[in-house]
C-alpha cells in the first residue's frame, strides 16, 4: 500500500503526531473542515486506546479510491491483550480505564465504515473509513 504512512504508538507525543499525519491527509485529500475534525478525533481515540490499553502499536493512514470516491482508512494495531468482549466494548459509557467511554462507539459514530478484530493472542487491529461527500 504505497499511500499509507505509520506512526508507532509508544508515547503521548506519538498521539499527537498521528492526528497531525491524519489531519494533514485529510486535507490533502479535499476533506472539510468538519470531516478532518472527526477523523483527527478518531484517529486521537485509537492512538489513546493503544496506549494505554496496549503499550505500543501503531496508526496507520491511507488514502483510498473506490468506484470514483476518494475516502481515507485508519487502521489501529497493536499486540496487546486484546478486548475481551468486543460487544461490551461497543456500548456508549462502557470503560475500562475510567474514562468517558465514549472510545470505539465514538470512532464508529464519527467514521462511514468500522471494523474491529480482537484476540488474546493477537491483539486489536480496527478498520474505520471515512469518504468524502
Amino acid at each position: 500500500m504505497s499511500n499509507q504512512s505509520c506512526v508507532r504508538i509508544q508515547t503521548e507525543w506519538d498521539i499527537v503526531a498521528a492526528r497531525q499525519l491524519g489531519r494533514n491527509v485529510a486535507k490533502e485529500l479535499g476533506f472539510g473542515i468538519v470531516d478532518q475534525a472527526r477523523i483527527t478525533t478518531a484517529i486521537s481515540e485509537l492512538a489513546r486506546n493503544i496506549f494505554i490499553y496496549a503499550d505500543k502499536g501503531k496508526v496507520c493512514i491511507e488514502k483510498i479510491y473506490e468506484k470514483g470516491h476518494a475516502g481515507l482508512r485508519i487502521v489501529a494495531i497493536d499486540n496487546g491483550p486484546g478486548i475481551m468482549d468486543i460487544r461490551l466494548a461497543m456500548e456508549d459509557g462502557y470503560s475500562t480505564s475510567g474514562g468517558l467511554g465514549a472510545g470505539l462507539p465514538g470512532v464508529k459514530r464519527l467514521m462511514d465504515e468500522f471494523q474491529i478484530v480482537s484476540s488474546p493472542e493477537t491483539g486489536t487491529e480496527i478498520n474505520a473509513i471515512k469518504w468524502i461527500r
